[in-house]
């Protein structure tokens, strides 16, 4: 593997992606640390700090996690790349509902860019909702539950306005950027950036259980090598149906007749399940945290006591149930089998003891169905372990960003294995040894 950097760091193509690449991940780490305009950082730390130590903000945790701690600093950046994420899964699910889009996805590179048009005109205008909305929790003090004010001008709405343009303007700086390492840099841009993010939260946590004692720290060490290494087998199993095309004879030459494979992997849906049950368990607690503080009834008890503590069992029952079904859900609507089959039929590819058509995408389906059982199972345990973890050791800071499982490991995993590939394919395209063997 050292020789293989080596080799991409003495092509120079390669070695000039790999420099621009870490230097827009600097300035996205340095933007990410810089306060907004009109915030009070000195309060904002030791609310921050209340905030941890009190267990409340989880409702924040998880956009705060994909900002890289940005968020509840008020920063430039402190809406991170959530509404972007937002924004293409809306169009990708658009896609299904609506024909226009539809079209659009079967048009090849044009209606891609199109869609790529719209993906960020709502970026833009969800990252304006957005910050509107943690500017007005920041006034009102529900942001951190603090009673510091974290405003220096808290009655201005002149300021209200140049935090919101700010907040905005940070999103879609951070969109550029993703776009930039995808087109000049080693690709993947937002999920790079996203992956960065996350990272950057991991020498808190790992200092903070440290803190705790060394046996719980090489405890944790341990689980999170078992838990990644069963991520990467995981995320690499696949399911490969044999593909066989017949031959046929155009002009004087015979085409056809190869034989390939359709890869459906365990793991169809990626990480999107447990962003949406993420982001559906918040709605009870973001309801309640408006609410305010008046007297509690027996729902709201139930609520508080049962759906929003993370260290609940119903909570973590409710929270697997939601990924399984979401993960479901999104492969149905992203893979279509009726699709595939006709696919192979135009080119004359059918599957060895399937009848081409109907019966191929029944075939389809059904081993897709069984498929998506394991790789949901394996999506929520890895989601819930953290809550599971916190729930048997006590509460400890927030479950959503236990260092050993749930999105965070989900995403810097896949983020890697896919980077490598990227670096892979382009060190076999100069005849140059991989990283993989």
């Amino acid at each position: 593997m050292l020789k293989a950097f080596g080799s991409a760091f003495r092509t120079p193509d390669l070695r000039n992606k790999i420099l621009f690449t870490l230097a827009i991940v600097a300035l996205y780490r340095i933007g990410a640390q810089m306060p907004a305009p009109g915030v009070l950082l000195g309060n904002i730390k030791q609310c921050v700090d209340d905030a941890t130590g009190s267990g409340s903000g989880d409702i924040y945790s998880l956009v705060n996690l994909f900002s890289g701690g940005a968020l509840l600093q008020l920063s430039v950046f402190a809406l991170g790349i959530m509404p972007y994420i937002t924004a293409s899964i809306i169009v990708q699910l658009l896609g299904v509902v609506i024909p226009r889009f539809a079209l659009l996805k079967k048009e090849g590179q044009s209606g891609q860019a199109k869609l790529t048009q719209y993906t960020r005109y709502l970026t833009i205008a969800l990252a304006v909702l957005q910050a509107t909305g943690i500017v007005a929790l920041a006034r009102s003090g529900q942001l951190l539950q603090c009673a510091d004010p974290i405003l220096a001008n808290p009655d201005s709405i002149f300021q209200y306005a140049i935090l919101v343009i700010a907040m905005t303007a940070g999103a879609t700086l951070i969109m550029w950027f993703g776009e930039l390492v995808t087109e000049r840099g080693i690709g993947n841009g937002m999920s790079l950036l996203m992956a960065t993010s996350i990272a950057a939260r991991i020498p808190a946590e790992g200092a903070s259980i440290a803190s705790q004692g060394q046996v719980l720290l090489w405890s944790m060490i341990a689980l999170a090598l078992i838990v990644i290494v069963t991520v990467v087998f995981v995320e690499q199993a696949q399911r490969r149906i044999p593909v066989q095309y017949a031959k046929k004879m155009i002009g004087r030459k015979m085409y056809g007749g190869t034989s390939t494979y359709l890869p459906l992997k365990v793991n169809q849906a990626g990480v999107i399940p447990v962003i949406f049950a993420s982001s559906l368990l918040y709605i009870p607690q973001l309801i309640t945290q408006l609410m305010g503080t008046e007297e509690a009834g027996p729902v709201r008890r139930f609520f508080e006591n049962y759906i929003i503590n993370m260290t609940s069992w119903v909570h973590i029952v409710l929270y697997l149930a939601l990924i399984v079904f979401f993960a479901y859900f999104y492969v149905a609507i992203t893979f279509n089998p009726e699709e595939r089959a006709d696919e192979m039929k135009r080119y004359g590819g059918f599957i060895p003891g399937i009848r081409p058509g109907r019966p191929t995408a029944e075939y389809l389906q059904y081993v897709l169905s069984r498929i998506t059982l394991p790789g949901a199972l394996y999506l929520g345990v890895v989601a819930i372990l953290p809550n599971m973890l916190t729930s048997l050791a006590g509460p400890s800071g927030s479950a959503q960003n236990f260092p050993v499982g749930g999105v965070a490991v989900l995403i810097l995993v896949g983020v890697a294995l896919e980077t490598v590939k990227q670096i892979e394919s382009q060190l076999q395209q100069r005849n140059y040894e991989g990283f993989l063997r």
